[in-house]
């Protein structure tokens, strides 16, 4: 999984053979069949870890933040943003191979959404929204938002800090929630 971690983020999945992963890893590729079905399902297993992880640690900073809609926003987005790009690969699985791989990840992707989407409806329950919308299809807009800030930080040649990022995240959830 080590060696999958950082050759999926690069040179990225389509990329990486099974025998690159193997040689990589210092396994044959029987001993890799044995724990995996495939280079899809090695990925779909580190993708979900990923996602696993930061919603674990999105809903600890939710739960530990003031009832206040905008200091819970900043805590989890903060708590969301340092988790994610504190590891470029992670940040890169996430959020570039993930689309990437096609209909390899889809199914997880949409499982990773939908487990965001319900933790942001969650959160933003106790306060009302400024117009009669539909708090999902609300929460899929900023889950969006934020993933494309974060592909720009991947991908930018003048990579934003992070401060910036979360504080436009913020900018962005808080006008979207209120």
């Amino acid at each position: 999984m080590t060696a999958a971690y950082t050759l999926y983020a690069k040179p990225g999945f389509a990329a990486t053979t099974i025998e690159r992963l193997c040689s990589e890893a210092r396994i044959s590729n029987r001993a890799f069949y044995e724990c995996f079905g495939g280079r899809e399902e090695l990925l779909q297993a580190l993708h979900e870890r990923c996602v696993d992880e930061s919603l674990a640690v999105v809903s600890k900073a939710l739960q530990e933040a003031p009832n206040a809609l905008g200091e819970r926003v900043k805590a989890g987005i903060r708590a969301y943003i340092e988790y994610t790009t504190a590891d470029w690969r992670r940040a890169r699985i996430m959020h570039v191979e993930v689309r990437r791989s096609g209909d390899v990840l889809a199914l997880s992707r949409q499982r990773a959404v939908a487990s965001f989407a319900r933790l942001i409806e969650e959160a933003s329950a106790d306060f009302p929204l400024a117009a009669p919308l539909n708090r999902r299809l609300v929460a899929l807009g900023a889950i969006g938002a934020l993933q494309e800030l974060l592909i720009e930080w991947l991908h930018a040649e003048d990579q934003p800090e992070i401060d910036e990022l979360a504080e436009v995240a913020v900018h962005i959830f808080e006008r979207i929630l209120r």
